[in-house]
């Protein structure tokens, strides 16, 4: 494999996990469908394949390409972003906590607070902002309390809200607490942050949105540089059996390929609707972390290249008004998910955070969610203006 540490990460995401075919020469990554591969001898493997649920030349492709833009040494590719979630739960025990945002993906919270609570691992969910709380909820009384908190589970930016959680205050907290630290750079990606150097021990991606970035394949990430929880990670990575398929790992790759540009200009339209918005009258509040009012955009700009491509605003409108809103655009398309090329409008109160309805997690009912894509930044914002006087909501 060549030496890619000089090169730059526009560089990187091109040629990480491409590189040429030994027997063929071929510039992309080959799709080896082989479900198992022969032995010359009983366990005389040929590169360590055996069986595709274990290893995959594909999908090994894909896990050192994770691994190099995440500046780890072990990358694991999984069938979703929740199976991904999953396996990094799994390093947790009976009797421990996982101590979360309060502000955090449903379906990772639904994971944690109903399904894993039943086997005794208690989800607790502050503002990872605070971080005297924070310190509270790892302190050795709430550890003989509640439990022994295992793991802090890290978004940033938050989903929906958009906060930035200071990824190497809370590692340290962490670290002293004896807890795993793990970031869900979804939103971020490893092209706007790193969260490994800043002192996580994993971070976790659902290839399924800007990785992947084309809305066509459904995966997940991880990457980490400790050899102890990487030998745990594979382990339960083979054990559990929830991998992706060759051909949804390679295109991931291919997708990976245009990670950069993608993201830049993705970014570059979510800070002018971002702007745009916060002149609205029909608009009461804006969740962007670039904003000038906003007190965290000096730490997003300390741990973050760009500022994302994700924009939330909450209507001066009521639920039915916020309804209509969203089903008025023409371009940003009324669905579930994000950072593909495409721009997405969802209300996550019905749609993504239904399931933390009546939890800590629950989201305000006319807020908005924008996944921006790479779009004219002027059309998209005609877009807007068109669903703000189509849907009938008002300044007041």
């Amino acid at each position: 494999m060549r030496d890619r540490s000089t090169d730059a990460f526009e560089t990187i995401t091109v040629h990480a996990g491409h590189e040429p075919d030994a027997a063929t020469g071929a510039v992309v990554a080959p799709i080896q469908m082989s479900t198992t591969f022969k032995q010359d001898a009983v366990g005389q493997t040929r590169g360590g394949f055996e069986y595709s649920r274990s290893d995959n030349p594909t999908r090994r492709a894909l896990e050192s390409a994770i691994a190099v833009l995440e500046g780890a040494t072990h990358g694991f590719a999984y069938a979703s972003g929740l199976a991904a979630t999953q396996n990094l739960l799994y390093l947790t025990e009976p009797g421990q906590r996982v101590v979360m945002s309060d502000d955090v993906y449903g379906g990772t919270w639904r994971l944690a607070d109903k399904i894993w609570r039943r086997y005794g691992i208690a989800a607790e969910a502050i503002d990872l902002t605070d971080h005297d709380a924070v310190a509270a909820a790892l302190s050795a009384e709430a550890s003989n309390e509640r439990g022994a908190a295992a793991m802090v589970w890290i978004e940033t930016p938050t989903n929906p809200t958009l906060k930035i959680v200071d990824i190497g205050a809370l590692a340290e907290l962490a670290r002293g607490a004896g807890a795993l630290t793990v970031v869900d750079n979804t939103f971020a990606t490893p092209f706007l942050q790193r969260p490994l150097e800043l002192g996580a021990d994993a971070v976790l991606h659902s290839a399924t949105k800007y990785l992947g970035g084309h809305s066509d394949v459904v995966g997940g990430l991880v990457a980490t540089s400790r050899d102890d929880l990487s030998e745990r990670l594979r382990f339960h990575q083979n054990a559990a059996g929830a991998v992706p398929s060759p051909f949804d790992c390679w295109l991931v790759l291919r997708g990976l390929r245009t990670l950069a540009v993608r993201m830049e200009r993705s970014c570059a339209n979510a800070r002018a609707i971002a702007f745009w918005l916060q002149g609205r009258p029909e608009v009461s509040r804006v969740y962007y972390p670039a904003l000038r009012d906003n007190p965290q955009r000096e730490l997003c700009a300390s741990q973050m290249r760009l500022p994302g491509a994700m924009v939330s605003f909450e209507l001066n409108a009521d639920d039915e008004a916020a309804r209509r809103f969203v089903a008025c655009t023409r371009l940003f398309t009324l669905a579930e998910s994000l950072g593909a090329v495409e721009s997405l409008i969802e209300l996550p109160a019905a749609m993504t955070h239904l399931s933390v309805a009546d939890s800590p997690l629950a989201v305000p009912p006319g807020l908005v969610r924008l996944s921006v894509g790479i779009e004219s930044s002027d059309d998209l914002i005609a877009d807007l203006e068109a669903a703000f006087a189509g849907s009938g909501v008002s300044a007041t």
